[in-house]
């Protein structure tokens, strides 16, 4: 996913205002740097291999901005993030507490309830500990979710609907993250929604994304529609964030909104739900990066968050 994040971006970026210097990481760790005509597969001249990270950064150091397009562990976790900072290589979106935080379900849902949103109900089973108790699932019934705790948003779930098949289900999560959340399920419509921030420093919230028939804008009434714009600012404040951040929602019946994931680095091809959303706002997928690479700039210039 990361590498079809960056050459959408690469492609699509504006040759005339951004010169572009692309870094891969191949799957054994290998770090390579070339051109915006990196090639996505075969073998690259020798001078173009690095030995680690830390020779990448010191090639990167008069770059203007970094672009991280890397999802899920040590793209998305606020590692790559921590780094950056150390190396002081200025870049693009949120800083390492908000992806660190937003990476991890346990931590983001204590931030997002703490401020106020409504959250899924859930259990966390820290490593050495695989079951409920008795009184935990009468709490939270059947069906229920499991997840990985720090995973990508719809990555390695399973479905329980059976007391019986908990175990397998938090042995399969297990093998990804040590740490699993089982979670009650929300009945309702998922619904995705953008925010952005521009580089004046105002915060946007893009129309809300169906995200079950992918329809954007999807059909909710006015009501609906002003508490999702209020739940998304309000995730974006709880979690730190700058830049950007997708949200997820369920909205019941009654127009009731569930915070049921955030995601501080979403897909990012032209085709994915976030850019969709700001297509739909009226703002193009180059203009859309445009913004984020201003906003990022302008943060570095006035020494903001």
């Amino acid at each position: 996913m990361s590498c079809e994040s960056a050459a959408s971006i690469v492609t699509h970026l504006d040759s005339r205002r951004y010169d572009v210097v692309a870094v891969k990481i191949s799957v054994a760790g290998r770090w390579r740097i070339s051109g915006p005509d990196f090639p996505s597969r075969g073998r690259l001249p020798e001078a173009d291999r690095l030995r680690s990270i830390w020779g990448t950064l010191e090639r990167l150091r008069d770059v203007d901005i970094v672009l991280p397009a890397l999802h899920g562990c040590h793209g998305q976790d606020g590692t790559i993030q921590s780094l950056l900072e150390l190396a002081r290589l200025p870049y693009v979106g949120n800083g390492t507490l908000a992806s660190a935080a937003g990476m991890d379900r346990e931590y983001a849902r204590k931030l997002l309830a703490a401020a106020g949103l409504t959250v899924p109900d859930g259990v966390v089973l820290r490593a050495g500990r695989s079951d409920l108790t008795t009184a935990e699932k009468e709490r939270l019934g059947l069906p229920v979710f499991v997840k990985p705790a720090r995973a990508g948003s719809s990555l390695h779930v399973s479905t329980v609907d059976s007391w019986d098949d908990l175990a397998a289900a938090i042995a399969a999560a297990r093998r990804i993250d040590p740490k699993v959340l089982v979670e009650t399920a929300v009945r309702g419509r998922k619904i995705g929604i953008g925010v952005l921030e521009t580089p004046d420093g105002a915060v946007h919230v893009s129309p809300p994304l169906d995200s079950t028939a992918l329809e954007v804008p999807a059909s909710v009434d006015q009501q609906t529609l002003v508490r999702l714009d209020r739940v998304a600012r309000q995730a974006f404040a709880a979690l730190d964030c700058t830049g950007l951040l997708r949200v997820t929602c369920f909205v019941d019946a009654d127009g009731e909104v569930v915070v049921n994931e955030v995601n501080t680095f979403p897909r990012f091809t032209s085709a994915s739900p976030y850019p969709r959303m700001w297509q739909a706002a009226g703002l193009d997928y180059p203009e859309l990066l445009d913004t984020l690479i201003q906003t990022a700039l302008r943060r570095r210039s006035g020494n903001q968050k």
